[in-house]
């Protein structure tokens, strides 16, 4: 019997597979569902339906809903007036999607303060990068002296951008990588908000906004995604 990370028995779902999760409104905590793989239709099964996977390397697939959520919209997206003056200067080379596995191992490797570990292991990492392969992840990266020195990444369904994790070496280089992509996606892209998933004071410090589940799924569901289930 495996010990953690994905079910070796669990079928391989397809990009154009999906499956039904438990609904996330009857969860008594933030994970709905244990269990099962990080094949593409499952991952994006989940994220369609308000889930995503976060889980320690020795856990199964913890499939988890956090209440409350944190989100972004086009008109709460702030820009310090610090930060502006960086990306005004060009003090990045910033880029997307140039080096999406650079950007996801440096996610795994940086250290943080507080955490023991990563949840990024090498079987998100994995899955992820097919995710990026077959479209759906992307990444932004900030260069200095041509050098990865930060960055972010998440995933692009439709009109909304789930954000995943990202990672800085040297001050403001993920600030500026996270602000330039969501410019990007807000103004080009007309993506309606940002899922930036567990609120913390420097997600809020971007103009996050905390939603109630339910809010958030009623959000999600009046939003266009990749797909509808049926």
């Amino acid at each position: 019997m495996y010990r953690g990370g994905p079910d070796p028995e669990f079928p391989y779902l397809d990009e154009n597979v999906r499956y039904r999760f438990p609904d996330p409104l009857e969860a008594e905590g933030n994970i709905v569902a244990v269990g099962g793989n990080l094949s593409p239709g499952m991952l994006l099964s989940a994220y369609e339906q308000g889930i995503f996977p976060w889980y320690n390397e020795d856990d199964p697939v913890l499939w988890q809903s956090p209440d409350p959520r944190l989100v972004i919209y086009p008109h709460t997206l702030h820009i310090s007036r610090t930060m502006q003056k960086i990306l005004n200067r060009g003090d990045f080379e910033i880029s997307f999607n140039c080096d999406f596995a650079g950007v996801i191992r440096s996610c795994s490797n940086i250290k943080r303060h507080g955490q023991d570990g990563t949840w990024i292991t090498d079987d998100i990492i994995a899955a992820y990068a097919e995710l990026h392969r077959l479209g759906y992840a992307v990444s932004a990266e900030s260069r200095r002296n041509g050098n990865l020195v930060g960055g972010c990444y998440g995933l692009l369904l439709g009109k909304v951008f789930c954000g995943e994790s990202m990672f800085s070496k040297i001050p403001n280089a993920s600030k500026a990588a996270f602000l330039s992509l969501a410019q990007y996606l807000f103004s080009e892209l007309d993506v309606q908000f940002i899922d930036c998933q567990v609120p913390t004071d420097h997600l809020r410090s971007f103009g996050g906004k905390e939603l109630s589940r339910e809010q958030f799924l009623c959000l999600l569901k009046n939003t266009y995604i990749m797909r509808r289930m049926s």
